[in-house]
C-alpha cells in the first residue's frame, strides 16, 4: 500500500513538473473570452491551434462567456472594474462601444490600418470613438433574418411572406394544418425574454412600419407613435395565437430549438442559425429573407454583430493585438463563414465560391447587411445598457399582458427621456 502511495505520489509530481516545464516554454499566455452560440466556439479554438502552431512561444486559454448578451455585458465589466489582466481579448457586440471605449486599446497605435482593408466602412466607424480611436476589430457581422418553411409553403400553397400581416395570416394556415398531426407545431417563433434580443426583435416590429429606431441621430426619443402602437398591438396580438405564450421566456437558442425539431413554420433569429438548420433532419426545406414589412413602412433588420476589443490591463498588449488582427483576417472569418455560418465583415468573401457552396444564400445577405438599422447605442452613450433595458422591460410587460400596449409606449417614451438627460 505505502509502495502504490510513493509511486503515485511520484508519478503525480512528475506529471506536475512536466507540465510546469511545458508552460515555462511560452514566452506569452493569451486569453480570449468569446461566447459559444452554434459552433462560434470551436471555431475560435481551431483558430487558436493554428495560430499556436505558426507561433509556437505563444500559448491561447479560449474561454467562453455568458450566451445572452446583457450577462456577458455584466462579466466582461466586473474584470473591468478591476482592472483585471486575466482577459486579454473580448468578443464585444456591435452595440457596445460606446460603454466600453475606456477599457479597450487604441488598435490604429498598433497598425490596425493595414488589417482593415476590404472591411465594411459601416462596421469600421462603429468601432470608432468620436476621438477616432479603433476600439475593436470587425470580425462577423449579424442582422435579424426571417427563417421560412420552404416545404410547408409549397404544401399550402403560399408565397414567401413581405409583410407582418401575410406572416401572420400564413403562419396560421400553415399551423392549423400542421397540428392536425402534430399538436406541438407553432405559427411563429422570435425571441421575447426581457433581454438585448427582445430590443432588437421590437427595433424590427417598429422600424419596418416607419416608426424609428427609439432615439433619432439628434436625440429625439421617437418611440410613441401610431406607427409602433400599430405594431405592438399586432406582436400582442399573435401571443397564444401563432405565437407560443411560452416565447416570453425564449432567447435565440430556445426559439432554434422549436424551429430545429421542425415544429415551426417561421423564425426570427440571426444568420448563424442557417448552418444549423441544414442539419436538421426535421426540416425538409426551408429559405431565409428579409424581416418583413408593416403597412407604413419595409423591411428593416436589427443590425448585429460581434467584435473584437483588447484590454487595456493586458500585460501583453502588442501580442493580444496580433492574436486579434489573425483572427479578423480573411483566412479565419472565411474558415467561420464555411464551419460556423458567420457572415464575414470583409466584403469580398460574398463573393467566395467556398463560402457560397456551404451558405448559397450569403450573397443575398449582403444587401441585408448593408441596410440593416442600428439600435441607437450612439445616440444614448454611454447608457445605452439602461436604455435597452428600459425597452425591453415595458414592451416584455406589455408581451405578457401586464401592460397595455399604449400605456407600455407612453412609460417608455419618458424612461428614455429621462435616460437621456443623464
Amino acid at each position: 500500500m505505502k509502495k502504490a502511495i510513493i509511486t503515485f505520489l511520484i508519478l503525480t509530481l512528475a506529471i506536475f513538473a512536466g507540465n510546469n516545464a511545458v508552460q515555462a516554454d511560452y514566452e506569452t499566455e493569451l486569453t480570449i473570452a468569446v461566447g459559444e452560440v452554434g459552433a462560434e466556439y470551436d471555431t475560435v479554438v481551431a483558430a487558436a491551434e493554428q495560430y499556436m502552431a505558426e507561433n509556437p512561444e505563444i500559448y491561447i486559454e479560449v474561454i467562453d462567456s455568458p450566451a445572452e448578451s446583457g450577462e456577458r455585458l455584466s462579466y466582461f465589466l466586473t474584470h473591468f472594474e478591476r482592472e483585471s489582466p486575466e482577459v486579454d481579448i473580448y468578443q464585444i457586440d456591435v452595440i457596445w462601444p460606446g460603454i466600453l471605449e475606456e477599457h479597450l486599446v487604441d488598435l490604429y497605435e498598433f497598425g490596425a490600418e493595414e488589417h482593415l482593408e476590404g472591411h465594411f466602412d459601416f462596421i469600421i466607424d462603429n468601432n470608432t470613438t468620436p476621438d477616432g480611436e479603433l476600439i475593436a476589430m470587425p470580425w462577423f457581422i449579424d442582422a435579424g433574418m426571417l427563417y421560412y418553411r420552404a416545404d410547408l409553403l409549397e404544401k399550402y400553397e403560399l408565397d414567401v411572406p413581405e409583410t407582418w400581416s401575410e406572416l401572420e395570416e400564413k403562419a396560421r394556415i400553415i399551423m392549423e394544418g400542421e397540428r392536425e398531426d402534430n399538436p406541438d407545431f407553432e405559427g411563429f417563433v422570435w425571441q421575447g425574454a426581457p433581454y438585448e434580443g427582445l430590443t432588437t426583435n421590437v427595433l424590427e416590429w417598429f422600424a419596418s412600419n416607419d416608426g424609428g429606431n427609439f432615439v433619432s441621430e439628434d436625440r429625439e426619443v421617437t418611440v410613441l407613435n401610431d406607427n409602433n402602437l400599430y405594431m405592438l398591438e399586432k406582436v400582442i396580438g399573435w401571443m397564444g395565437d401563432i405565437t407560443p405564450l411560452a416565447v416570453t421566456g425564449f432567447i435565440e437558442e430556445d426559439s432554434r430549438a422549436v424551429w430545429h425539431e421542425g415544429n415551426a413554420a417561421f423564425m426570427r433569429n440571426w444568420p448563424y442559425a442557417y448552418g444549423m438548420t441544414e442539419e436538421s433532419e426535421a426540416i425538409e426545406d426551408f429559405g431565409v429573407t428579409g424581416i418583413p414589412a408593416g403597412p407604413r413602412g419595409e423591411s428593416a433588420s436589427a443590425l448585429g454583430g460581434w467584435h473584437l476589443g483588447v484590454s487595456q490591463y493586458s500585460e501583453n498588449p502588442e501580442e493580444a493585438v496580433e492574436f486579434a488582427f489573425f483572427l479578423a483576417g480573411a483566412e479565419i472569418q472565411k474558415m467561420r463563414a464555411i464551419q460556423a455560418s458567420l457572415p464575414p465583415t470583409i466584403e469580398e468573401l460574398y463573393g467566395d465560391e467556398e463560402i457560397l457552396a456551404e451558405n448559397p444564400l450569403f450573397e443575398e445577405f449582403l444587401h441585408i447587411f448593408e441596410t440593416a438599422v442600428p439600435r441607437p447605442s450612439a445616440q444614448t452613450a454611454p447608457y445605452y445598457e439602461a436604455a435597452s433595458e428600459a425597452i425591453f422591460s415595458e414592451i416584455h410587460l406589455a408581451l405578457t399582458g401586464e401592460r397595455d400596449a399604449l400605456t407600455a409606449l407612453e412609460n417608455l417614451e419618458i424612461e428614455l427621456e429621462e435616460i437621456l438627460q443623464w
